[in-house]
């Protein structure tokens, strides 16, 4: 076999492949092989049907047909290798000709990953927010604990904000009480805003055993988006009963003796969180800066696949769970579809660059993954799944997903690596010590959420 590679721009080359056909031979018996089990002639027995029967009744030329499409992978595969090339998806495969007896010529046309040049990234300055908790802060964090011990007790008055109440519900549309359009003991707390719209000062005022009318957009339903005169009736009113901020709501509301000990653990976590959002911050700041040095030449098929990958997931996975199609989530967003592309094109354009640029760095620091550091990783995406680490390892392993997750590590520590070069001081001026990099995998695989810069297994046929 003979091979030449042509660079057609910096992202795609065309392989020139030429075989001698004695090379087809294998490939030759096994396509006798396979049309011998699935036909057969009178005469003879099922698989044992001589080649020139098998050529004078169903033609040479689906023998060759059968033999080159088994073959044509075995000689891209060594035409790649042969090239050195790192390719990315199908090639697009071309027979230019094919000489019974003498020769099998073919062109593939592929995507391949960019040369890349990783200027010196130890310059990156970015600034993010200082940690800084203040009272306000802890009172808040304290007033939401609070609110989930409170307690409800019945009372005769009318309803007031932040009252719970048991509700009986009708909608009608042009006069008429939709099937679907009634519900009876609903609870619902005034101003959470969580049913209709209007219907908390429809209630406000009202007491047990009366009822008010309102009409409001209906949100869900056989009549979604259509006007409903909503009549609405209150069976029962409770206020809601804060227990006082003291030391016996600390030992209630937990492992805390005292109030003070609550608030500085309070304090404490919120410190912690804050300083997660500030890596977190600084990670996104950084890999903003470190795409702005390098310039990434864009495989036109890959950007395609994955922008189209990006839409098929949020029309059929996210939009669909909520019952949405684009069309109305583009009307709540107040979006158009011009600008919607144009996102999901920049988001696609990023996601690909960002891993390009983070697999180079892979290569150039000589990173590798532990499997510790792969077992964390993948207790993470688990964790995120909503999947015990069992079921989701299984998933991986029968999925073939495992290399997808070791690339993954290996970003997120090729990350790493560029923020710890990198100078990042918060709003105050503070240089900050970025120590706890663990979930830098996370923010990198956020950036790549469609298809997989990488080679498939996919066979070309001809």
């Amino acid at each position: 076999m003979k091979s030449a590679v042509e660079t057609l721009n910096p992202t795609r080359v065309r392989l020139t492949v030429e075989v001698p056909f004695e090379e087809l031979k294998p490939s030759l018996d096994a396509a006798y092989k396979k049309i011998n089990q699935q036909v057969t002639v009178k005469g003879f027995r099922q698989g044992k049907i001589p080649a020139r029967v098998i050529d004078q009744r169903f033609g040479r030329g689906a023998v060759l047909e059968e033999a080159v499409n088994d073959a044509l992978p075995k000689f891209y595969t060594e035409a790649v290798n042969e090239g050195e090339l790192n390719v990315l998806g199908q090639p697009e495969v071309d027979i230019t000709e094919l000489k019974d007896g003498e020769l099998l010529a073919f062109t593939a046309e592929v995507d391949i990953r960019p040369a890349l040049e990783i200027p010196d990234y130890s310059g990156i300055e970015v600034e993010v927010d200082a940690v800084e908790v203040s009272d306000e802060d802890i009172d808040k964090s304290v007033e939401q604990l609070r609110e989930r011990f409170a307690t409800t007790a019945p009372v005769e008055r009318a309803a007031q904000d932040g009252d719970v109440l048991t509700l009986n519900l009708e909608a009608k549309v042009d006069g008429e009480v939709l099937e679907d359009g009634v519900a009876e003991g609903v609870t619902y707390t005034v101003g959470s805003g969580e049913l209709l719209d209007g219907i908390d000062e429809a209630v406000t005022g009202v007491a047990a055993g009366d009822s008010a009318t309102f009409t409001s957009e209906l949100k869900g339903g056989s009549a979604e988006g259509k006007e409903a005169e909503v009549k609405v009736e209150v069976t029962e009113v409770k206020s809601r009963e804060l227990p006082e901020l003291d030391d016996d709501f600390a030992q209630l509301a937990s492992e805390f003796d005292t109030l003070e000990d609550l608030r500085a653990d309070s304090r404490k976590r919120l410190e912690q969180m804050k300083k997660y959002d500030q890596a977190t911050q600084a990670q996104e700041k950084v890999l903003d800066e470190l795409l702005k040095l390098v310039e990434v030449p864009m495989p036109e098929k890959l950007l395609a696949d994955e922008i189209e990958t990006r839409k098929h997931n949020l029309v059929n996975h996210q939009l669909g769970q909520m019952g949405l199609d684009l069309a109305k989530y583009l009307e709540i967003q107040g979006k158009s579809e011009e600008e919607f592309d144009a996102e999901t094109k920049e988001q696609a354009e990023k996601g690909i660059k960002t891993q390009f640029i983070l697999d180079e760095l892979v290569n150039k620091e000589k990173l590798n993954v532990s499997q510790e550091e792969l077992t964390e990783h993948l207790m993470r995406r688990a964790q995120s799944s909503g999947m015990s680490p069992d079921q989701f390892a299984q998933a991986v392993v029968e999925g073939g997903q495992v290399p997808m997750l070791v690339g993954e590590v290996a970003r997120g520590k090729a990350l790493a690596v560029v923020v710890e070069a990198a100078t990042v001081k918060d709003s105050n001026g503070e240089v900050i010590d970025l120590d706890d990099e663990d979930e830098t995998a996370e923010t990198v695989d956020a950036g790549a959420e469609g298809t997989d810069a990488e080679g498939t297994d996919e066979k070309p046929e001809a």
